[in-house]
C-alpha cells in the first residue's frame, strides 16, 4: 500500500504535516477530514511506496503499473472549461440545488444540456465520481486544468459545512465580479494597442517603401551635398529595416527569449512584476486591482469557513503578482506566528493605508469577511475610474505620439526638397 506526505490545517488554522499509508489520495483526504483537517497538499512518498513494492513478490505487481498509466492519460486528456462556461455552471448547479435537486441529478442535468463537448466531459466525469463514492471536491479535483486550489477548497468548505449551494452561489459572484474586472482592464488596453499597430504599420511602410525613393532623389539632385542630421538619421533607420532586417529579427527574438526565461523565474517574476506595479499609467491600475482581488478572495473564503492560514495561502497562489505574493507570504507568516492581518500587512508596503485601517476595524469588530467585500467593492470602482482616467489620457497621448513619429519623418523628407528647391531657383 502506498505512503503518502500531507499537509493540511486543523480547526484553528495551524499547519500539520505528516505521513500516512493508504490506498489512494481520496482516503487520505477522507481520513484527514474525520479527524477534523482541511489538507491543502497530498503526495506519494515515491521513495516509501518504492521500498514497500519492492519488498512484495514479483507476481502480484502486474496490475498497478497499468492502473498508474491510465490515471496520467487521463490526467494528460483532461479537457480545460474556459474560465466563461465555468462561471456559467458554478451558477447553474447553486440554482438547481438550492431548488432541491441532488447533486448527481444537478451535474446529469447539465451534462445533458451542455453544448460545449468540454462541459459535457467535466459534467459527466464529475457525475461518475460522485456516484461511485467520491467527495465533489474529490470528483473536481480530477481536473486540476479547470478547478484551481480556490475553486476546490470553497467546494471543500461547503461539504464542511453542508451549504454547498450557498458556497456556489458565493463562489459563482465571485468569479463574475473578477471577470467584469479582468474586462475592464482588457477594454482599456485595447484602444493603446490598436493604435500602436496602427502606428507601427504606417511607419514600417514609410520606412521601408517611400523614404528609399526619396534617398534616391536626394543622391541624384543633390550630388554630394551633405543631408541634415535629421534627414540622415531617418535614411539611417530606413536602410537598417531594409538591409538588416533578418538581424534586426534575431535581436528582438532574442531579447523576447531572455524576457521570457527570465519571467519564469521568481527573481525574474518578481522584479518584472515590480516594474508593473510602479508603472506610470498602468501601475494604479495594477495595484487596485490586485487590492481589489485580495480583498474579494480572501473575504470569500473567510466568508465560506475556510480557516485564515489556509486562505492566506490559497490567496497568495491565485494573486497573479509577484509582489502581491510575497506581501501575503510575509502576512501568513506573522499571522502563523499569533499576529493579527493588519500589522504584517502595512510592514509589506503594498496596500495603502485606508486598507489597512479597514482590516484593522475588521479585526476588531469580528467582521473582517465583511470588511474585506467593502474593500473589493471600494476598489472596483477605484479601478473604474482609474480605467476612465487612463482612456481619457491615452487619447491624446497616442494622437501626439502619431503627430511627432510621422511628422519627424515627413519634416526630414522635406528639409533637403527645400534645398533643392532653392537650388533649382537659384
Amino acid at each position: 500500500m502506498p505512503v503518502f506526505q500531507y499537509t493540511a490545517m486543523d480547526s484553528s488554522g495551524k499547519e500539520k504535516k505528516g505521513r500516512m499509508e493508504a490506498a489512494s489520495e481520496q482516503a487520505i483526504n477522507a481520513a484527514l477530514k474525520e479527524q477534523g483537517m482541511f489538507p491543502t497538499s497530498i503526495k506519494e512518498d515515491k521513495t516509501a511506496s518504492g521500498a514497500k513494492k519492492s519488498a512484495k513478490p514479483a507476481s502480484g505487481g502486474g496490475a498497478q503499473p497499468k492502473k498508474s498509466l491510465m490515471n496520467l492519460n487521463l490526467s494528460l486528456g483532461a479537457p480545460k472549461v474556459k474560465t466563461k462556461d465555468l462561471t456559467i455552471i458554478t451558477r447553474q448547479i447553486a440554482i438547481l440545488l438550492d431548488a432541491g435537486l441532488p447533486l448527481v441529478r444537478s451535474l446529469r442535468t447539465l451534462e445533458k444540456q451542455a453544448k460545449n463537448p468540454a462541459v459535457k466531459k467535466v459534467m459527466k466525469e464529475a457525475a461518475d465520481s460522485v456516484e461511485g463514492g467520491s467527495t465533489f471536491s474529490e470528483a473536481l479535483s480530477q481536473h486540476p486544468k479547470t478547478f484551481d486550489k480556490l475553486y476546490l477548497n470553497m467546494i471543500r468548505a461547503g461539504e464542511a459545512a453542508g451549504a454547498m449551494e450557498v458556497i456556489l452561489d458565493r463562489l459563482a459572484k465571485f468569479m463574475e465580479k473578477a471577470a467584469r474586472l479582468a474586462g475592464k482592464i482588457k477594454s482599456a488596453m485595447i484602444y493603446p494597442t490598436v493604435v500602436l499597430t496602427i502606428a507601427l504599420m504606417i511607419t514600417s511602410g514609410l520606412m521601408v517603401f517611400i523614404v528609399p525613393k526619396f534617398e534616391k532623389i536626394f543622391s541624384e539632385l543633390l550630388g554630394g551635398t551633405a543631408l541634415p542630421p535629421l534627414t540622415r538619421f531617418v535614411i539611417g533607420i530606413s536602410n537598417v529595416m531594409q538591409k538588416h532586417f533578418v538581424e534586426t529579427a534575431i535581436v528582438m527574438g532574442v531579447f523576447w527569449v531572455i524576457y521570457t526565461i527570465v519571467g519564469k523565474t521568481k527573481k525574474g517574476r518578481y522584479g518584472i512584476d515590480w516594474v508593473k506595479y510602479r508603472a506610470p499609467l498602468f501601475g494604479p491600475i495594477i495595484s487596485k486591482s490586485s487590492i481589489a482581488r485580495f480583498s474579494r478572495t480572501l473575504g470569500t473564503l473567510m466568508s465560506s469557513g475556510v480557516p485564515l492560514l489556509q486562505a492566506l495561502q490559497i490567496v497568495r497562489d491565485t494573486s497573479g503578482n509577484e509582489v502581491v505574493a510575497s506581501g501575503i507570504q510575509k502576512v501568513h507568516d506573522a499571522v502563523k506566528e499569533g499576529e493579527g492581518v493588519a500589522p504584517p500587512l502595512a510592514a509589506t508596503k503594498i496596500f495603502p493605508d485606508m486598507v489597512i485601517s479597514m482590516i484593522e476595524v475588521g479585526e476588531e469588530t469580528g467582521k473582517l469577511p465583511d470588511m474585506l467585500e467593502k474593500i473589493a467593492e471600494t476598489y472596483d470602482e477605484e479601478v473604474d475610474n482609474a480605467v476612465d482616467v487612463l482612456t481619457s489620457m491615452i487619447e491624446p497621448l497616442m494622437i501626439i505620439f502619431l503627430a511627432v513619429v510621422v511628422g519627424t519623418i515627413v519634416i526630414a523628407l522635406f528639409m533637403p526638397l527645400i534645398a533643392i528647391i532653392n537650388q533649382l531657383g537659384g
